[in-house]
């Protein structure tokens, strides 16, 4: 088409001007993409990570409870009536009860402290997965946290001494957990429940965890034991991890949509650029537009001729840009999450999409209202214009 081969010209005969123009929409499409892509990976991060207790119940006393030295939690516990209380309460459904607190170790010549945690080796499986060895078998032995074995150079087989109890050999390493809402065993170790009920004396439990096998009964099963437990006074405390986990997603995802739109404001600064570097063409061209009138060229189509030298221009910004946000999305990923997994799926190459669009988009309205002013001269007026 003629009138975009014109529009080219004009593109390539300003290269300075038109560059500068580019270069902001490529500032503005890289900005808001790669906050996008940023945002997209973090949720999903966040998400990943407590999605394993995303099925869980937590029921602590109501009082709460505060971690001390050899198991030291000095409040209220859960007693072994109330655990069969619950049992009942979430049939069939586990309910898997937790001992914690910390204490002092000891591995090798290395004086250390961590959070120790009883619980019974049958349900060990059902909350944490085991990255190295084995599971405990009977009441002799721990696992210990990926995190807490990479500090202090645990292999399956080494020995921790645990404050005053003795020494206990390490049977497993656990898979890295990351953050929850239960237990939080990777800067500790996992005991029985039984071997932790005879060294800290200790009968009542800390927490019961539930684990719920259908996610749409969770709500069904947190009243069942609000109404068995709490019909008469609050006696204990019951968290239902899934609503904290996504209260927790959707204030991800608005602060992800709230920084990307403030980078969009330096898209809105590339428009202003494009805008006055349409209004600069059509004042250098005004002469030209006049012979082009007074020959038979018709206002719609300068009217595509200006729009085509914007729509250039936006698109020239907004590939060079999608590619750029990729990459830089790419390397701030990297930096700050440790994974790059995240940017391939759609939900984060989607975020280079809207970028480019809103580009495109951008550059193309910007572009608008000069065009229409162009096209919309007086073609004597114009003729006579020095």
């Amino acid at each position: 088409m003629i009138f975009f081969e014109f529009a080219k010209r004009n593109v390539r005969l300003h290269w300075l001007r038109s560059f500068l123009a580019v270069l902001g929409i490529l500032i503005g499409v890289v900005t808001i993409s790669t906050i996008g892509i940023m945002g997209n990976s973090l949720v999903l991060s966040v998400s990943d990570s407590l999605s394993t207790v995303g099925d869980t119940i937590v029921v602590s006393p109501s009082t709460g409870a505060n971690m001390g030295m050899g198991g030291g939690v000095t409040n209220e516990k859960i007693t072994d009536r109330q655990l069969e209380q619950i049992r009942r309460a979430v049939t069939p459904n586990i309910a898997i009860p937790v001992y914690y607190g910390g204490d002092r170790m000891t591995i090798g010549s290395e004086d250390t402290a961590g959070v120790v945690y009883g619980i019974p080796p049958d349900n060990i499986p059902d909350l944490l997965e085991v990255d190295e060895g084995t599971f405990l078998r009977g009441s002799s032995g721990c696992m210990a946290g990926r995190r807490f074995a990479d500090e202090h150079h645990l292999k399956v087989g080494s020995r921790i001494e645990v404050g005053d109890q003795g020494s206990m050999r390490v049977t497993g390493i656990l898979k890295e957990r990351g953050m929850g809402f239960d237990i939080n065993p990777d800067y500790g170790i996992v005991v029985s429940d039984s071997w932790y009920s005879q060294a800290y004396d200790r009968s009542d439990f800390d927490q019961v965890i539930v684990k719920v096998r259908d996610l749409n009964t969770i709500e069904e099963v947190t009243q069942s034991i609000e109404e068995s437990l709490n019909r008469r006074e609050q006696v204990v405390n019951v968290l239902e991890t899934k609503k904290v986990l996504e209260t927790i997603l959707t204030a991800f995802s608005s602060i992800s949509m709230f920084v990307t739109a403030i980078g969009g404001i330096s898209l809105i600064v590339a428009g202003v650029s494009i805008f006055n570097i349409m209004m600069m063409s059509v004042t250098e061209r005004i002469r030209e537009i006049g012979i082009m009138r007074s020959i038979g060229t018709q206002k719609r189509d300068v009217l595509k001729m200006f729009l085509y030298e914007a729509l250039i221009l936006g698109l020239i910004g907004s590939l060079v840009g999608g590619v750029l946000a990729f990459a830089a999305g790419y390397a701030v990923s990297s930096l700050l999450l440790n994974s790059t997994k995240y940017i391939f799926l759609p939900s984060s190459l989607v975020q280079v999409v809207y970028g480019m669009v809103f580009g495109i988009g951008t550059s193309l309205i910007c572009g608008i209202y000069p065009a229409w002013k162009g096209s919309n001269l007086n073609p004597i007026d114009a003729l006579r214009h020095e």
